[in-house]
């Protein structure tokens, strides 16, 4: 069936599918570490077609199939199953999974549709690649026999490779640690620069201890020479922004700052995503570490007011003038989600720079924390916390820090928008503590700016594990 034929309102209607977060898949690898549960990897065979169309629909006689001769123009054949290639394909296959899993007895959490609890035991959902956790093994066990009762569905044993990233489970002391890596991609990735080690040759390819220039802003610059097309810039940085959200944060800015260039790039910034590729291939086995610690949330915000801004560019490029803001929130010491991102907006101060940053963040960890305390509702055996989950956002701007914690109408910051001030019941209600870091020690300053070698590692280390 060709999907690009399929008419809106005839064909098909919606088309969205829903998958799980990889900070609530985090949060519940975490929380397994921390209490020493048991996983498994469940591969649902042929999924798609598992599930019965949600309308007529036709397609061509496949080539290679005998029909008589008047046969290929005259007949078609009419779907009985949902296939691949149709629009509508991937919701179907959720609404029927979701449908089917209900009817067994797991119930759907209510802040991320593709999580599912049944027991003590916590069902991950991601298209047709799901993981399965739990502090009983027989209970596992039992739910994959559920599960085989209604779909055509495989255990693939313990946690190793999913969605591209593999996963190595082993002890360290007492702890029990998670390695996050992505060696493949990172790979593909120096293939596509020509940055491989070539066969035969003695002389390894140069790395960087950095992925970017402290003393070097990318702007747009258009009468710098244009980009060689020596790569394909676009798919590069698609990769590499892959890479960043899954395993390795620590590049977030200095990716970021070259994905603003994706439509014109110029020679600057094909020599900055050159810089990031050489940065991996002197840290290509490295990823992420989830080692937990105290079973808490922390979120870390910073904001660099105006930093991009260049009185020699500022004219061919606006942009310059808005801020940029990073935050990283973490679990039990565990990075959950990460950014670092232009703001939509221009701030007028640092100190507006800051506090939008944190209203954004809060965002991010607020769902966060319904989901820990959906958890505990459901009975799942969680190492016992406080009466309210208490969530500590370390910020450096003591103007932003004031603004959070005393509602007061200023002249100069009435014009925030309340859009902005949607977290302060939190704060008032002390479910989120506001508390103050130094700069140096601001963790989230790896996402704002390009940082020195001794910053960029110290703060690697705070995330990263390394």
């Amino acid at each position: 069936i060709d999907g690009s034929k399929q008419k809106y309102g005839i064909d098909y209607d919606e088309t969205y599918s829903p998958v799980v977060t990889w900070p609530a898949a985090r949060f519940f690898l975490t929380l397994s570490l921390t209490q020493g549960w048991h996983s498994r990897q469940l591969d649902f065979v042929l999924a798609y077609p598992q599930a019965d169309v949600e309308r007529e629909l036709y397609m061509e006689i496949p080539r290679g199939v005998n029909v008589p001769d008047t046969g290929r123009g005259t007949y078609v054949l009419k779907l009985i199953k949902n296939l691949y290639g149709q629009r509508q394909a991937g919701r179907v296959w959720y609404t029927h999974l979701t449908t089917g899993l209900k009817s067994l007895g797991f119930k759907q959490s209510l802040i991320d549709e593709c999580v599912f609890y049944y027991g003590k035991s916590v069902f991950l959902v991601y298209v047709d690649d799901t993981i399965l956790l739990g502090p009983d093994e027989k209970e596992l066990d039992d739910v994959i026999a559920l599960l085989q009762t209604k779909f055509n569905v495989e255990s693939e044993g313990d946690l190793g490779d999913y969605l591209g990233i593999r996963l190595n489970k082993y002890t360290e002391g007492d702890k029990t640690v998670l390695e996050l890596t992505q060696p493949q991609l990172i790979q593909s990735i120096l293939a596509d620069l020509n940055l491989q080690q070539r066969a035969n040759s003695q002389y390894p390819i140069k790395s960087h201890k950095i992925p970017a220039l402290s003393t070097k802003i990318l702007t747009r610059d258009p009468k710098e020479a244009k980009f060689n097309n020596s790569f394909n810039y676009r798919r590069v940085i698609g990769k590499l922004l892959y890479l960043e959200k899954s395993t390795r944060p620590e590049i977030a800015f200095a990716v970021h700052q070259c994905a603003r260039f994706c439509n014109d790039p110029r020679h600057s910034h094909g020599e900055a995503v050159k810089r990031i590729g050489r940065y991996l291939a002197g840290t290509a086995d490295k990823g992420m570490y989830l080692r937990p610690s105290a079973a808490s949330f922390d979120c870390w915000v910073d904001a660099s007011h105006a930093s991009d801004w260049n009185r020699i560019s500022a004219a061919d490029d606006p942009a310059t003038a808005k801020s940029r803001m990073g935050y990283v929130i973490s679990f039990a010491g565990c990075p959950l989600l990460w950014a670092s991102k232009m703001q939509t907006e221009i701030a007028l101060s640092s100190t507006e720079a800051e506090y939008i940053a944190l209203s954004q963040a809060m965002r991010e960890i607020i769902p966060l924390i319904a989901l820990m305390k959906e958890a505990e509702e459901m009975k799942l055996p969680i190492i016992p916390l406080p009466p309210q989950v208490h969530c500590k956002l370390f910020e450096d701007n003591s103007g932003a820090i004031e603004i959070a914690k005393v509602p007061k109408m200023r002249p100069r910051t009435k014009h925030l928008n309340v859009k902005y001030h949607h977290f302060r019941s939190f704060v008032l209600d002390g479910t989120v503590s506001v508390h103050q870091v130094s700069t140096t020690e601001q963790v989230a300053d790896i996402f704002t700016k390009a940082l020195n070698e001794e910053l960029f590692e110290k703060h690697r280390l705070a995330i990263m594990g390394w």
